[in-house]
């Protein structure tokens, strides 16, 4: 049986005729850009999100980007970030001037440490991006009193944990400004590129909205120097229709996680994932761990099964970064992370024989 690491088929399929109905909505609308579909999207997510606006914007990245310029980061400021983590995370901080700070994750469940955060706190700093990897909550409580103390903003980069909740508050409402992906692969996938930002401040809200639209609330009046960043309509319609069934698609995905973590347990060698107290997972991705990484990939591939690495170089040993002079040993979790992780297949949809095949697959060859 092949499996893929990654499949739509059951999640489009059943929505077809809906998205495309609006796709024709937005077609024979004639107005394409910051319409009514953006509208009502940005609507229904900050319902869904518990937060006041959301900011529709194109991507992921531009979320963090211009959550930090709202919120007055720049050159000569630090911002703590994880140091395991995909690199858009770094990237929105070297976009506005500021220097990442990494600060290891939990181990454990390899969200950024609350217990590691406050040592690494310098009178530049001025912002904490925790990350929700992989679907699980951080420990948000935690690092919003740490942020509180010292008198630090959060930006939380929620790409991959939509509808994910820490100590009952959803991911994405705790910040000060937090961005979210809806990239085609995400847990809520637009049918290209988009993003979102979440808030509850008005201000900075306003500001946002002049920001991703070249600095301007007025057309052809510019108060601001902005950027070109604004959710299509076309995308904006068909998260509309996507964004109900979210509930289910990631009970889907939790009811797969369990199975695997239930024929999974036991195995030598392997690390499942593992829950923190207080926090939820939507398992964007299902990782496990192992010092056979590699060799393991390679025996569920010839088998037919797709799996992914999630992520082989950690972004203080990327090239991008070597300006900043980290070394290989300076944050060893995060290395220990990117040598040892694999993705297992993991998509709503997923039958029960599929998670039978990658768990037999998998037990095979440990054994």
């Amino acid at each position: 049986m092949q499996i893929p690491f990654l499949s739509f088929s059951s999640q489009h399929h059943p929505i077809r005729e809906e998205v495309l109905a609006a796709i024709a909505r937005v077609y024979d609308s004639q107005w394409y850009v910051l319409g009514q579909s953006v509208t009502d999207f940005e609507a229904a997510y900050a319902a869904f999100n518990q937060v006041e606006n959301c900011i529709g914007v194109a991507n992921g990245l531009d979320a963090l980007h211009l959550s930090l310029i709202a919120l007055n980061i720049g050159p000569g400021d630090e911002v703590i970030v994880p140091s395991n983590t995909y690199i858009a995370t770094w990237l929105a901080v070297s976009f506005v001037g500021a220097t990442p700070v990494p600060v290891e994750p939990n181990a454990a469940t390899y969200n950024l440490d609350p217990a590691l955060i406050e040592a690494a706190i310098t009178p530049r700093t001025k912002a904490i991006m925790p990350v929700h990897l992989y679907g699980q909550a951080c420990e948000m409580t935690a690092i919003m009193d740490i942020a509180r103390r010292h008198n630090l903003v959060v930006v939380e980069d929620n790409a991959q944990a939509q509808g994910a909740t820490a100590d009952g508050g959803v991911t994405g409402s705790f910040g000060n400004a937090n961005g979210t992906s809806f990239y085609p692969g995400k847990n809520l996938g637009a049918l290209g590129d988009g993003g979102a930002i979440t808030t509850n401040d008005a201000e900075v809200a306003q500001r946002l909205r002049s920001l991703r639209n070249y600095g301007s609330q007025k057309k052809y009046y510019n108060e601001v120097i902005g950027y070109n960043s604004r959710l299509d309509e076309l995308q904006a319609a068909v998260l509309s229709v996507k964004l109900p069934y979210l509930p289910d698609w990631t009970a889907q995905r939790q009811q797969v996680a369990a199975r695997y973590t239930e024929l999974l347990a036991g195995v030598e060698g392997l690390q499942l994932p593992i829950v923190a107290a207080g926090s939820t997972h939507v398992y964007h991705l299902y990782v496990v761990r192992t010092a056979r990484r590699d060799a393991l990939q390679q025996h569920l591939t010839a088998q037919g099964i797709g799996t992914l690495i999630h992520y082989p170089v950690p972004p203080h040993l990327q090239q991008a970064y070597a300006h900043l002079q980290m070394t290989a040993g300076q944050y060893p979790i995060a290395e220990e992370l990117a040598a040892t992780s694999l993705s297992l297949p993991m998509w709503p949809g997923m039958t029960e024989e599929h998670v039978l095949v990658v768990a037999e697959a998998v037990r095979s060859f440990f054994n």
